[in-house]
């Protein structure tokens, strides 16, 4: 998920300028052996090159129908088993959805979740009004039913465009942030963090929310008390001038994707979180000086500071001059529990530091959760925590069960397999002569234990999404940074991204080897020097770019959506949700189901009420990448928008929203 943009170069000659993203500056000094000379070792450089990367590998790994890397056009599949009309690329100021189905907005920014509430007015905002309101930029989406036709929502809320949220205002990282005031990083932070509420069917079998439910709740790094769980609890280096214990934190920051527990629970990443912290010392540049700092290894690895946001100078805690110990406790996986609203969430530690993608979790068949998570930056890793006890009837007992566990980080082979590597101090090199003390240093520093092992540095692996017969999924969305190859990143200067498949050894989530494959290499595939590869029946409007999340259906199937972040303008589609076949004939086959209004990114995907339903979140709508949009050619500000979706309204900016697609009729979706 992408934050802020620079400008960099076009590679291919498009008419858009190409972007990267603070976020994806890489911090990784370990490029030694990254996931493309392993690619280029196990294939060869010149077939990598030529698009020849998945036959090959998808006909010895799966015995399955090889690719092709300049696709047919067809509008139809014998075997396809996602059954809609496909929906024509493009980019323009509305969402829009394959024929036969309604995606309907269910929620707004500034949409109220309690009762009594007055209208939204973003000319008027303040802190205490925002928490108790919808809050910024929806990402993740997770459902957890209470009865057939009733459940919870809860939403992560990843991070604040000021640009199109206060008036007069403008990009204040861009402009020293000149705008800002402490009433304004106020309600920064009170639209950050989550959202939980309750929905329910109405008798026209339209889901509504419920202002006045007991589970209704508010989470914000302004006000959420939150503890800490595992090895790096109470940890000296977790300690603070208001926490001296170091056992309790103020809020969660940056959440992007997440999950849902088998039990019921909703799992916070914390990605970005680096952004958010200041320093008043720089150098002659105005970049973050931290040669002094104590803290100045694992915060250099960890791109900490950021200075994406003016919160350290109003409050103290997110200024590292004064609190450098602040940072360590970001960067976590968060449980909430959506029953009771008055539970304190916790940071369970034992999972690992790292810009968490995604907690998505799985029950192997020992009855341990394994939860894997993306680091979501360039040459960074894939990880999987397996837990120590197993999943029971004991509710809470399983809310336990994050806080002991192992965590692996993957390393993949030139010869199609990968291991898992245990991040346990006193194995290996995790040990003090190494400036690992214990498993709390471990933990608080995942990269730096990571880069000892020698895990594979990756093309921003983000979302990974595990499937009950032991696949895996791994979104590895963009790295233009790329200048070697390896077996799993095929491609230098990789635009576009690619899917990594990971089949776990038996089928079993809790193993510790398994075989991995290439789903698809994105972009379009009608541009040879692009690389792209993907199943001969895919059509124009079919191939996309930048995988991020994704969801398996309860049939297996699996649907991705697309961050393509202010480089859109490359392949010209708006961002939007695709299904992917994963086997057969149709292997690597994909159909655009829905899409976004310009700037817009898709987030979720969530199906529920056996797939009956299905939750997306379109996040930023109307500000990445609008000098590319005909017509409009400029950036987005508050009163000057490039679309006011989804209201349309003169006085109305455009709001991040949570949209419900139902199949007209009723009916599983895609059947």
């Amino acid at each position: 998920m992408n934050r802020k943009d620079i400008i960099g170069s076009d590679e291919y000659g498009n008419k858009a300028e190409a972007f990267e993203a603070f976020d994806d500056i890489p911090t990784n000094p370990n490029l030694g052996n990254t996931i493309g000379d392993v690619i280029n070792r196990r294939f060869g450089r010149r077939d990598v090159m030529r698009g020849m990367l998945a036959v090959t590998a998808t006909t010895s790994l799966f015995g399955t129908t090889a690719l092709s890397s300049r696709p047919a056009q067809a509008d139809a599949h014998a075997g396809d088993r996602y059954v809609f009309d496909e929906l024509p690329w493009g980019n323009d100021e509305n969402h829009h959805i394959a024929d036969g189905y309604d995606a309907n907005v269910l929620i707004r920014w500034g949409d109220p979740i309690f009762p009594d509430m007055a209208e939204f007015d973003p000319t008027n905002q303040s802190a205490e009004d925002q928490l108790q309101r919808f809050g910024y930029n929806n990402d993740y989406v997770g459902f957890v039913e209470l009865e057939p036709g009733r459940g919870i929502l809860c939403v992560n809320h990843e991070y604040t465009n000021e640009e199109v949220m206060f008036p007069g205002l403008g990009r204040q990282d861009r402009d020293g942030f000149q705008g800002m005031t402490a009433e304004i990083v106020d309600v920064e932070m009170a639209a950050h963090g989550g959202s939980i509420f309750e929905i329910v069917k109405n008798d026209d079998g339209v889901w509504e929310v419920v202002l006045d439910s007991q589970y209704n709740r508010r989470i914000s790094p302004l006000n959420t008390e939150m503890t800490f769980s595992g090895p790096a609890a109470g940890h000296a280096r977790m300690q603070t001038s208001a926490d001296p214990a170091g056992m309790n934190v103020i809020g969660t920051i940056n959440n992007c994707a997440g999950g849902i527990t088998p039990w019921g629970t909703y799992l916070m990443a914390e990605e970005n979180f680096h952004g958010y912290f200041w320093t008043d010392v720089v150098d002659g540049e105005g970049d973050p000086d931290i040669s002094e700092q104590a803290e100045a290894v694992s915060m250099a690895r960890y791109g900490t500071p950021g200075r994406w946001y003016a919160w350290g100078q109003y409050h103290e805690r997110f200024n590292i001059d004064v609190e450098p110990n602040e940072p360590n406790r970001f960067g976590w996986i968060v449980e909430v529990d959506p029953l009771d609203p008055t539970s304190t969430p916790v940071k369970h530690t034992a999972l690992g530091r790292f810009r968490h993608e995604g907690a998505e979790s799985i029950i192997a068949p020992s009855g341990q959760i394994v939860v894997y998570s993306g680091d979501d930056n360039r040459f960074d890793y894939a990880y999987k925590f397996v837990s120590a006890g197993t999943v029971s009837d004991d509710r809470a007992a399983n809310m336990q069960l994050l806080s002991e566990g192992t965590l692996y980080v993957a390393r993949y082979n030139d010869d199609g397999t990968y291991n898992w590597l245990p991040l346990t101090h006193g194995e290996g090199p995790l040990t003090e002569e190494n400036g690992f003390m214990s498993q709390a240093d471990v933990m608080i520093d995942t990269r730096l234990a990571a880069d000892l092992l020698g895990a594979t540095p990756m093309d921003r692996p983000e979302d990974i999404q595990p499937r009950e017969d032991g696949a895996v999924f791994l979104m590895l969305t963009n790295n233009s940074r790329r200048e070697e190859v390896n077996a799993v990143n095929p491609r230098p200067e990789s635009l576009f991204g690619h899917i990594l498949q990971m089949n776990e050894a038996g089928g079993d989530h809790a193993a510790l080897t398994g075989e991995w494959d290439i789903l698809v290499q994105c972009g379009d595939p009608t541009i040879e020097e692009v690389g792209a590869v993907w199943n001969p029946a895919t059509s124009e409007n079919g191939w996309f770019g930048s995988p991020d999340n994704a969801a398996v259906d309860t049939a297996g199937r699996l649907w991705i959506s697309t961050d393509q972040g202010s480089g859109w303008g490359r392949t010209g589609k708006s961002d939007g949700l695709y299904s992917l076949e994963t086997e057969g004939d149709l292997r690597g086959h994909a159909k655009l189901f829905f899409r976004c209004p310009v700037g817009g990114e898709l987030c979720g995907p969530y199906f529920a009420d056996n797939d009956q339903t299905l939750f997306l979140a379109v996040q930023h709508p109307g500000t990445d990448g609008t000098g590319d949009f005909a017509g409009f050619e400029r950036n987005s500000t508050f009163e000057d928008p490039a679309t006011r979706w989804p209201d349309f309204a003169e006085n109305m900016p455009p709001r991040p929203s949570v949209v419900v697609v139902t199949k007209q009729g009723g009916g599983t979706i895609a059947v």
